[in-house]
């Protein structure tokens, strides 16, 4: 018999299941606060009746989630209130890491009176060090959909480094982070920007606008920020906003949808009161994008603010990687693909997409420039050049024979090609670049 152990009855086998919550148990509550960042507020505070230890964890959570969906069944704004204010009433100061608002299919006829509770509620998860913000709202007013007002006090805060807004009206007030310095990333989407002169950050890093977002069609905005590595920005509404020197930046990608200049009175003259710099240049948007090392243009027209713009082209003095679409390469002679490349010194790679969306694109062409052709009005370090469409057409026909005065042959790719075969562009320099792709091609 096995002997028995001192004091008694030898112990039961630990029951199957029980090592997992012992092992449960003994998480430090830094990391159990951290879970309970994840879970919708409600949710979170709900565990205090789990266990004693459990009692005040969801006090001390890093992270907050105030959720408020329309479908189906769901408390109204009023109890959303109610809650929150007893929440924030226990939870006190206690420091934030994230926060993260989403009020989807409010009903503002009903809830108005209650919606102003959310600005102070913005404003008790800053006092308690919030490092990273998200404001994402949406509203239904009959068939309009509306955007959330936020107050029109100052943005104050030591330790925001990341700010996100959806669906929200900004004012002049909020968008002056001159009292942010860590803040570094600032993601605007679906907003309204009409009412604003500038936005103004010392620290921003990170500067996205994109969805359709609403800028003025009186006067355009300033976007100052000065450390920016990183830019895109989607204009579907309005005018153009006017960039300010960025000699930090690495990476753009900027969109222009809206029709731009049809709010101009004289799109061509340096007098036009709407495309006035208040700088030393005439440049709304390209000399403010002209230290960077990555950039991506297209516009939806040709009479975009980027043709005026062109006429006070800058020097592109790092810029190693450009990708443009047809309306910003390819209207009248060439002549806007023609004086970005003669100011762009260091390109290496350049890409044109013709006539389709990105996904949309199954041709490919891929080209060099020849050392002993090499026009003068390209860089001596262009060493790709891609052509990307739906189709070869006159149009990308009249691109590739412009290409091929500057020297650059082709190889062709079709991407779905029958039996995954492909296609190759002899480099006959002396056949123009119309007949080179007609009648150089052969099937490997």
């Amino acid at each position: 018999m096995p002997p028995k152990r001192k004091g008694g009855k030898g112990k039961r086998a630990a029951a199957p299941g029980a090592a997992r919550v012992a092992s449960f148990d003994v998480l430090p509550d830094e990391v159990l606060g951290h879970v309970l960042s994840f879970l919708p507020a409600q949710e979170s505070v709900r565990t205090c009746v789990l266990a004693r230890r459990w009692r005040h964890l969801w006090r001390s959570a890093p992270g907050l989630r105030i959720l408020f969906d329309g479908e189906g069944e769901r408390a109204s704004i009023k109890e959303l209130r109610e809650f929150m204010d007893h929440m924030f009433l226990l939870r006190g100061a206690s420091p934030l890491d994230t926060c993260h608002f989403s009020l989807i299919d409010v009903d503002d006829d009903d809830d108005d009176d209650e919606l102003g509770w959310v600005n102070l509620w913005i404003r008790h998860v800053l006092m308690c060090r919030v490092q990273v913000l998200s404001l994402n709202f949406k509203f239904d007013f009959e068939c309009w959909i509306t955007r959330f007002y936020l107050d029109e006090l100052p943005l104050v805060s030591q330790y925001l480094r990341r700010l996100e807004l959806s669906r929200v009206h900004l004012n002049c007030s909020f968008v002056d982070f001159s009292r942010c310095p860590t803040l570094e990333v600032l993601e605007i989407k679906d907003s309204d920007i009409l009412d604003l002169e500038r936005i103004l950050s010392q620290s921003l890093k990170s500067l996205s606008i994109t969805g359709v977002c609403e800028f003025s069609d009186d006067e355009r905005i300033h976007v100052c920020a000065p450390n920016l590595v990183s830019l895109r920005l989607e204009v579907c509404l309005g005018l153009v906003p006017i960039l300010e020197r960025m000699p930090s930046l690495v990476e753009a990608d900027v969109e222009i949808d809206a029709n731009d200049c049809a709010f101009c009175r004289d799109v061509n003259s340096a007098n036009c009161t709407h495309c006035k710099n208040d700088g030393d240049t005439d440049s709304v948007l390209l000399q403010g994008l002209s230290e960077a090392q990555s950039l991506v243009l297209s516009s939806v027209n040709e009479t975009t603010i980027l043709i005026r713009d062109l006429k006070y082209c800058p020097i592109f003095r790092n810029l190693k990687t450009l990708l443009l679409n047809e309306h910003c390469c390819v209207p009248a002679d060439f002549g806007a693909l023609t004086s970005i490349l003669e100011h762009s010194p260091v390109l290496e790679k350049l890409t044109l997409l013709l006539f389709c969306k990105g996904p949309k694109s199954k041709v490919l062409m891929k080209g060099s420039p020849d050392p002993t052709e090499r026009s003068n009005e390209i860089s001596k370090h262009l060493k790709v050049v891609e052509v990307k469409c739906k189709v070869v057409d006159n149009r990308v026909l009249n691109v590739l024979e412009f290409l091929n005065k500057l020297g650059i042959c082709f190889n062709f790719e079709e991407r779905k090609a029958r039996h995954a075969g492909h296609y190759h562009l002899r480099p006959i320099r002396t056949v123009k670049a119309r007949s080179l792709v007609v009648e150089g091609l052969d099937q490997r």
